[in-house]
């Protein structure tokens, strides 16, 4: 007898922890229940030696039955784990599920032994068209009972030490034991997802008959641990038949099933993913390198980890640090050091007791970006093929750990992968981030974020609908999008994705809907909102070889709709609106002043001055319209002056004429800076206001001031101490011509000029 975690055991054999010998086919069926942990290294070892030294003639998996068709792939040379069955059902591809297997996963090895060795498998769980039905969330059994028992405050922890670190022999009937121990202080009532669960068992219990009466004799099945005692009643004489009662009226849906890449950091349990583990990456060490070195091989890549990441560590920390995390095992009574101890003395020796150096280690080891493949001939939806092919002409391979992908859209190659980027952003398979970037100045750059997560494979599956190609299904998106848009910025918006994505298929019938649109709006605001993006896509067609030309003729409507309906727009606006109109006047002086001026501008710049002699205007908005007239050159600087100097008169409200100056400097003081009439102006208002008055006006101007720079204020203060002289620059002192001709040779070398 055995004392194992407060439980009582039998091992079944005279050897220790070995398995009894194989019957042979006189003795009867032979069903042989391997009760794992997902994703547990241990219990893959311990499959892997259980199927070597006692061949099964057929294997069972608990897994969805759809996954036969598939299960021959997992022998090919091109797939990789960790990959995942994903399963969806056909027209709502939104309700999907995920079986993920790493190479340390029981199931895995168990798949992969049947197929190397050319013995039959089959999976016996629940079929995806019952399950993808609507049904209450899994159970998840815990494991909290048997680690008290055991003494631990960890069940994970219990059960890499008494699973996961034992080494040879085997595991699974004390396995099976504890779990009928513990499956009979189990209160099915407690359960919201009791009927699923019984199902689920139900289901297991019937493929394990049906591998019987088809004539094979020595039957393996590798599942959850927790089902063990549940399938032991498989063979019961009268268990059949309540078993057809348990599946009797399971609802049905159609369902299609292949695999797809994962990655590590999807398979952690930090990802939300209900059966996952805290630390893959350790997982697939300890599976890949097991024995008396695993720790030391641990260290040793560490060390590579940190080195390249510009941190010490030497050949003696490794040794230092395995010497470490082998003494705390002992000393805390565990048969190896788990990823306790291999992190207390990382921490230690490698970190020298910080936890900066923890943070990389646990991103690229514990963790790790491990991203899987599989074979190109998998089932997959047209749309994803497509994808895959795009990336692999692109040179654009899918990473599950964060990059950056500088852009140069003069270069063919560089031209077609931002198009593609643009394309994924409007099916909403967001692989890549556009961010601002170190070198991404001016209309020729991009900088993009990349990072593929296994649900944008779904994505992908929900747009498939849309089209096969990616150019055809995102030009579907747009052209649905255009339709359904509520405003004509969105229209606007979207001719410049279409520029952006190369979507040129799409572009006459949205640019109809715009011209249909904006005949109709009347309404100056939403026209102003939509001319930026009409204007960046006309200026910048030509930099990504799209022709926007047909945009001219909506673009010129827009224009001369705005000149006309402008003065009324703005007349007996409310601050908080006419502070958006403002906003909305700059963006439109700046969206004409990129296509270069020309009639649209001087349409434009006659409406403002319509605007800033018409009564019941907003003053913020005068002088806005005052200012943008006067740097275009439109008025004349005396002009300029007496319009502001009839704002300040007493004829207009102190309110009146602070709002006209806040619109008139525009969040600059350099017009303060070198226009000392206007200064003096501004400064004799201010002192003939009365206190009450001042009081009033005060809150109005500290903000206005307040937008302007440290040296802008500065400037106007000394300018108004010495009674409005000319303030100290740079031509008031005396240069050096040798140090001047120095510094001009420096520019003249930066700016590229010949020596």
């Amino acid at each position: 007898m055995t004392r194992w975690c407060g439980v009582s055991i039998s091992t079944l054999s005279p050897g220790a922890n070995a398995d009894p010998a194989p019957s042979t086919p006189a003795r009867g069926p032979e069903v042989r229940l391997y009760g794992v942990r997902h994703h547990g290294p241990g219990s893959a070892l311990a499959i892997k030696r259980a199927l070597r030294d006692n061949p099964p003639d057929m294997v069972l998996i608990e897994g969805p039955r759809e996954a036969d068709a598939i299960a021959a792939l997992a022998a090919d040379p091109d797939m990789h784990p960790p990959v995942t069955m994903l399963g969806y059902a056909i027209g709502q591809p939104d309700r999907a599920l995920f079986h993920p297997y790493a190479s340390f996963s029981p199931e895995w090895v168990a798949l992969r032994w049947a197929t190397d060795a050319d013995v039959p498998v089959r999976f016996i769980d629940l079929a995806l068209a019952n399950v993808l039905a609507p049904w209450p969330a899994e159970v998840q059994s815990s494991l909290d009972e048997l680690a008290l028992a055991a003494g631990y405050d960890d069940p994970e922890r219990w059960w890499e030490d008494v699973v996961e670190h034992r080494e040879g022999g085997s595991i699974f009937e004390a396995i099976a034991e504890a779990m009928g121990v513990l499956r009979q202080a189990y209160d099915p009532d407690l359960v919201p997802a009791e009927r699923i669960e019984r199902c689920r068992e139900a289901q297991m219990r019937t493929g394990i008959r049906t591998a019987l009466s088809d004539g094979y004799v020595r039957i393996a099945v590798v599942c959850g641990a927790w089902h063990v005692p549940a399938l032991e009643r498989a063979q019961h004489p009268k268990q059949a038949r309540v078993d057809a009662a348990q599946l009797r009226g399971m609802p049905k849906t159609k369902v299609s099933i292949t695999w797809v890449p994962w990655t590590h950091r999807r398979l952690a349990s930090a990802s939300g993913y209900g059966a996952g583990v805290s630390s893959p990456g350790w997982y697939h060490h300890l599976f890949t390198h097991p024995g008396e070195h695993t720790i030391a091989r641990w260290f040793a890549q560490a060390a590579h980890v940190l080195r390249a990441a510009d941190y010490g560590a030497s050949a003696a920390d490794v040794l230092e640090a395995t010497r470490l995390a082998t003494s705390l095992a002992a000393l805390r009574g565990r048969p190896l050091a788990g990823l306790v101890e291999v992190n207390d003395a990382a921490r230690a020796v490698l970190g020298d007791g910080t936890d900066a150096p923890m943070t990389l280690l646990n991103n690229e080891l514990i963790v790790g970006a491990l991203i899987g493949r599989v074979p190109a001939h998998t089932p997959m939806v047209p749309l994803a093929r497509n994808l895959a092919a795009e990336q692999k002409r692109l040179r654009l391979k899918p990473d599950a750990s964060l990059q950056t992908l500088e852009l140069d859209l003069r270069k063919p190659l560089d031209l077609s992968r931002s198009q593609l980027l643009h394309r994924l952003a409007v099916l909403r398979v967001p692989w890549g981030r556009e961010v601002d970037g170190r070198r991404s100045v001016g209309t020729f750059r991009e900088t993009w974020q990349l990072l593929w997560e296994p649900e944008l494979e779904v994505r992908l599956i929900e747009a498939s609908a849309l089209g096969t190609t990616i150019e055809v299904a995102a030009a579907a998106a747009m052209a649905q999008h255009a339709i359904g848009a509520s405003s004509l910025g969105e229209l606007t918006h979207a001719v410049e994705v279409c520029l952006l994505a190369n979507l040129a298929s799409t572009l006459p019938g949205i640019v109809a809907l715009i011209a249909d649109r904006a005949a109709l709006d009347l309404d100056v605001s939403h026209l102003m909102s939509a001319l930026p993006a009409l204007s960046r896509t006309i200026r910048y067609g030509d930099v990504r070889g799209t022709d926007a030309q047909s945009l001219q003729s909506v673009l010129h409507g827009v224009v001369q709709r705005i000149a006309a309906g402008l003065v009324l727009a703005c007349v007996n606006l409310s601050d908080d609106a006419a502070n958006v109109v403002g906003v909305q006047i700059n963006e439109t002086q700046s969206a004409l002043s990129l296509l270069g001026g020309g009639q649209l501008l001087s349409a434009f710049h006659g409406a403002l001055g319509d605007l800033v002699e018409r009564d019941r205007v907003h003053g913020s908005l005068q002088g806005r319209a005052t200012r943008l007239l006067a740097d275009a050159g439109h008025i004349s600087a005396a002009l300029v002056e007496a319009r502001v100097s009839r704002a300040l008169s007493r004829g207009t409200t102190p309110a009146d004429g602070a709002a006209f100056i806040e619109g008139f400097l525009g969040g600059s003081g350099v017009v303060l800076m070198h226009d000392a009439e206007l200064l003096a102006l501004l400064d004799r208002w201010l002192a003939t206001l009365d206190s009450e008055a001042f009081v009033e006006t005060l809150p109005l101007l500290r903000r206005t001031f307040g937008t302007f720079e440290l040296a802008e204020r500065r400037q106007i203060g000394d300018r108004v101490r010495n009674g409005n002289a000319p303030a100290v620059g740079l031509a008031t002192f005396s240069l050096s011509a040798e140090r001047v001709a120095a510094g001009l040779h420096t520019v003249a070398q930066l700016l590229g000029a010949p020596r």
